[in-house]
């Protein structure tokens, strides 16, 4: 295999990401019968073929999954490689691709375009998962220089540096009786169904942690893995939301949702910015992290604040201080 390349290796990881030569192509902007040579290269080299091809369906041979984890594992530290000679050279241009969970998309966006106004050089790439696991697995393989989320699980070697408050509240519609309460009585929940994001979200994770630090077991009457679904059923009367109060400012704003005030709430984690301890960040990576530790909360909080005398505390809570949480 002395003659393969790295070329080689990437349009491998492409087809195998895609489990398709013509998406692959697309997403290497090269032509299909392009990305067909460079395979058969390849498995010329390796001497084994690497796909099962069968019409338009293509799937990795168990050859293949063994060496998309050395190809996987090449590229990276070609990468980090390419990384420490940039930070020698102070060159800030190149892809840089930021992982996020689906919560951050709605602050997350506006503040990269405003690092890619700063920094025309660099390529700015979004990559949004919901599930934390492999937002994790894309630090670990390289795939992504920089996650967005909120605290990693501790059993991974992660550099994890918080940046801006991310408070979690219980929401009903508009008319709901828990708001003519005032302060409800944690033990009310109980009397109403909650509508949840899925199990493995941080947002369940808070609120099933919250549940049993007061040992209350309401009824989940839904599981939702999105955001605008739990906002839609929970104004459609189908129970008590439980979410990031990021994802429903505009909501609680224009009065279609209202917080409820249930002791305790709301529960404010931090949003963090992840990276692998031992990975070397390139500049472009480098002036990300920097604006987000040094000015991550201001453009957070410029973000979701408008002058509304009625929504003061919905503002306090938006850009509550990550230091403050625990």
């Amino acid at each position: 295999m002395k003659s393969v390349t790295f070329r080689q290796l990437r349009v491998f990881t492409e087809v195998a990401k895609h489990l398709s030569f013509s998406r692959a192509a697309e997403a290497l902007h090269l032509t299909p019968p392009a990305v067909t040579m460079q395979v058969k290269e390849l498995e010329s080299q390796v001497e084994l073929p690497l796909f099962e091809r069968q019409g338009r369906q293509v799937q990795l041979t168990m050859a293949g999954e063994y060496f998309l984890v050395y190809a996987k594992r090449l590229l990276s530290t070609l990468k980090d490689a390419e990384n420490v000679m940039n930070r020698f050279k102070r060159v800030e241009t190149g892809v840089l691709t930021i992982g996020m969970i689906s919560t951050a998309g709605y602050f997350l966006p506006q503040i990269l375009a405003r690092f890619r106004d700063e920094h025309e050089g660099v390529e700015v790439r979004l990559d949004v998962t919901r599930d934390l696991n492999k937002l994790i697995d894309k630090l670990h393989s390289n795939e992504i220089d920089l996650a967005v989320m909120g605290r990693p699980p501790k059993e991974y070697a992660l550099r994890s540096e918080p940046f801006a408050g991310h408070p979690m509240v219980f929401v009903c519609p508009p008319g709901h009786p828990l708001l003519g309460v005032g302060h409800p009585p944690l033990d009310a929940l109980v009397h109403h169904p909650i509508v949840a994001r899925e199990l493995g979200s941080e947002v369940r994770h808070t609120l099933d942690a919250y549940l049993r630090e007061h040992r209350l077991a309401p009824r989940i009457a839904m599981e939702i893995p999105s955001n605008e679904t739990v906002k839609a059923s929970v104004m459609a009367g189908l129970g008590i939301g439980f979410m990031s109060l990021h994802a429903v400012a505009a909501e609680v704003r224009s009065g279609q949702l209202h917080v409820v005030e249930f002791e305790g709430t709301p529960i404010i984690r931090t949003w963090n910015l992840v990276h692998q301890a031992s990975k070397v960040l390139s500049p472009a990576a480098e002036a990300f992290r920097y604006m987000m530790l040094e000015h991550g909360e201001d453009l957070l909080a410029a973000q979701c604040k408008r002058p509304n005398p009625l929504t003061d505390g919905l503002d306090a809570a938006l850009t509550s201080s990550p230091a403050a949480a625990p």
